[in-house]
Formats: structure tokens, sequence, C-alpha cells
């Protein structure tokens, strides 16, 4: 395995194929701006993608937050990433918090978000952008960039909808309001809800699951999914019969169907 990357505002663990990266910023609710968690996630995504012997990346916070989204006190005071003109602050957005939902899509294996407390504004789109989320009964969510007088910049609108349809994500995102993980379990907006000592074994059980899967396959049928979401059936399908060439001629392949007929775990190494 490639050196790990060395990060400033988060913590980076790997176990087995199993990579953990917490937001470390409790001060400050792991909030996104302010801090260098925005170059801490996009690096972290980006060697993932480049690493091979990692098939799924578990997300969450340490403290009470999952993330607090954007730093007020920086939009109380126009400074930060909230400095400028018109011109300045799009710049800013582009350069800066936006490179999170762009790294995200990106990424080419499972995402896994263990919410372990409140994720509003930004902390909210970032837990949307992942590919499954597993919420702590502590867990709170919102689309709260209204209550300030600002839209989603980050692309929330684009994620939310997408879990929860358009009418269940324009009513949260043009109200503002709060939703506890109970209603959040019902609107699909996360998997399920677990007791709070709990939800980090949950979530790396479910990412250990996924983990021992052949690890080449795992990453072609994430980048299917994504995929699946912006193409034409016809396309698709043309991509699928590609993918699915590639994965029967992998030893994986081979040994997964003799492990199915041996009624046994199959034994993967990614070749």
């Amino acid at each position: 395995m490639n050196q790990l990357p060395q990060l400033k505002d988060a913590l980076l663990s790997v176990e087995g194929r199993v990579a953990t990266l917490t937001l470390n910023r409790d001060d400050v609710r792991n909030a996104l701006t302010g801090t260098a968690l925005v170059n801490d996630l996009v690096e972290t995504v980006d060697w993932v993608n480049r690493e091979e012997e990692v098939s799924v990346l578990v997300l969450t916070g340490a403290g009470s937050a999952f993330s607090a989204g954007g730093n007020i006190k920086e939009m109380r005071d126009r400074s930060g990433a909230f400095a400028g003109d018109v011109l300045e602050v799009q710049r800013r957005y582009r350069q800066g918090i936006q490179n999170i939902p762009l790294a995200m899509h990106r990424a080419e294996v499972p995402v896994i978000a263990a919410v372990n407390g409140p994720a509003v504004g930004a902390g909210f789109d970032l837990a949307c952008m992942c590919d499954l989320r597993i919420a702590s009964s502590d867990a709170l969510f919102g689309e709260t960039f209204i209550n300030l007088g600002i839209i989603p910049g980050d692309g929330g609108a684009w994620f939310l909808q997408r879990l929860t349809g358009y009418q269940r994500a324009a009513e949260l995102t043009l109200t503002g309001r709060l939703v506890k993980a109970d209603e959040a379990l019902e609107l699909g907006l996360v998997l399920e809800v677990t007791a709070p000592d709990y939800l980090l074994t949950r979530a790396t059980d479910l990412a250990a699951k996924i983990a021992a899967k052949p690890p080449q396959t795992v990453r072609l049928t994430k980048r299917l999914l994504k995929l699946a979401q912006r193409q034409e059936l016809p396309d698709f399908l043309d991509l699928c019969a590609c993918f699915q060439g590639m994965c029967h001629n992998t030893e994986d392949h081979v040994e997964a169907v003799k492990a199915f007929l041996e009624k046994r775990e199959g034994n993967y190494f990614g070749r």
C-alpha cells in the first residue's frame, strides 16, 4: 500500500480494505470552511482512487457533530471563504468548497457516511454525496442555507433530490427545517439508525461486507451506479457489456464461481 496522504484537520486509517476518514475539528464542529477539511477530503478521495488495496471509504466526524457546514462567524465577518465582491466570492466557492462534490462524484469506491451528530448545511450535503448513510440516533440533518439567506452553494440541491425526489427536497431546502434521525430514516435520507456507541461498528461492518467482494468488481459496479444516473439506456447497456467482459476475464471471477459452487467464502486479490 502507498503512503497515506498527509492530512491537516482529518485522520485517515486503513484496516483491511476499508479506509476510515474522520473529520477532526471538533473545536468548530467540523466546519468545512475556515479549516483544511476541504483539502483533506479531496486528497483522501484522490488517494483512495489510486490505492487499489482500498475498496470502501467510511466518513465520520470526531466529537459531537458530523459537520456544521460553513463557518457562520466567517459569514458574519465577510472573511475567509466569504470575503470579497461577487466575483471573488464565486471564485472562492469554485476553488474551495465546490471541490468536495466534484471529488465525491469521482470517488471510485463506495463511500459510507457514519453520521455521528448534526449534519447541517454543507455538512448535510456532504453526507448526501456519499453512497450510503448510517445515522446515530443523535444525528440531526438540515438543508439550512435559506435560514442564513443563502443557497446550497456546494451543489446540495443536485444531490438531495436524487435521494428524496424533487418535492421532498424542495420542502427541506425551502423551509430549512431540521430533521431528526428517525424522520431521516422515513424519508430515505439514511439507510438505518443505530445507537451512538454502535455507529462506527455498524458502518465498518457494512464496509467490510462490501470490501470482501472482488475489488475490481466493486469499483466497476460503483462506476456503473453513478453513470446510470446520467446516461441513456442504450449507451449504458453498451458500457455494461464492456465492463462485464472485463469482469469475466478476471481471476477473481473464476474464484467467485468456484467459491459459490463449493459453498465457501471467496479469496480475492484484485486480479
